[in-house]
């Protein structure tokens, strides 16, 4: 760890827990890097990610953003493309866009798709699926509505999905935002979590919640933040 590092570390009081209105201001205090780093909330889940009842996975809307517009490229057909240009896609197309992602280009941080599009899409999955960008209708990025796609993923909306580990990992906002748009990102995210809670699920569904910014150390939240 670097001086600066555990200079950050050195302010969080050991065993404690946070609540955000104390935790916010900690991680803003601790940011220590010269760009304008993410915060990112991570959640420990008491579930069996290898059993399929146990997946937790789902998108939700950040209220105020995540201070980086995403780059968004919709692969449809006909009208589709019209209606998804019209809505800020960054770039459209149809088969010649599957043909440039098996020729490597995968400058694009969010790719949609029409159903009628999948069959050629669905031949991009061992590019796309390690990657995270691969297209699912669990996640709205697999829809004939490709307008309201766009326009959601550019107002901030995000994915989460546990890992194999049971934890979920997601960004809410940056450091320069104020307190409270942070501390409003990260309540959505962790209610849409909770909301996400698979009925197979026995026991304590969150066990542990953590937040912290890209290059500092992460702060234990307190329970009462994530009670399910």
């Amino acid at each position: 760890m670097g001086k600066k590092y555990r200079a950050a570390l050195a302010q969080i009081e050991p065993g404690r827990l946070y609540a955000l209105a104390d935790a916010v201001p900690l991680i803003k205090r601790m940011a220590y890097a010269r760009f304008d780093e993410t915060v990112e909330v991570t959640m420990v889940l008491g579930v069996d990610p290898r059993k399929a009842d146990q997946m937790v996975r789902g998108t939700v809307i950040l209220p105020n953003g995540l201070g980086k517009t995403k780059r968004v490229v919709v692969i449809a057909a006909g009208e589709k493309q019209s209606e998804a240009q019209t809505a800020g896609a960054d770039e459209v197309g149809g088969e010649d866009f599957v043909e440039r992602i098996k020729g490597g280009w995968l400058d694009f941080d969010v790719l949609i798709a029409t159903p009628d599009m999948m069959k050629s899409v669905g031949a991009l999955g061992k590019i796309l699926g390690p990657r995270g960008l691969m297209p699912n209708p669990k996640t709205g990025t697999v829809t004939f509505e490709v307008g309201k796609a766009v326009q959601e993923v550019k107002a901030g909306k995000v994915e989460f999905r546990v890992d194999k580990t049971g934890v979920v990992h997601v960004p809410v906002g940056r450091v320069s935002f104020s307190d409270e748009k942070l501390t409003e990102n990260i309540r959505t995210l962790i209610e849409a979590v909770l909301r996400a809670k698979p009925s197979a699920s026995k026991g304590r569904y969150v066990r542990a919640a953590y937040c912290g910014s890209t290059m500092g150390p992460a702060v234990p939240l307190a329970s009462s933040e994530y009670h399910s």
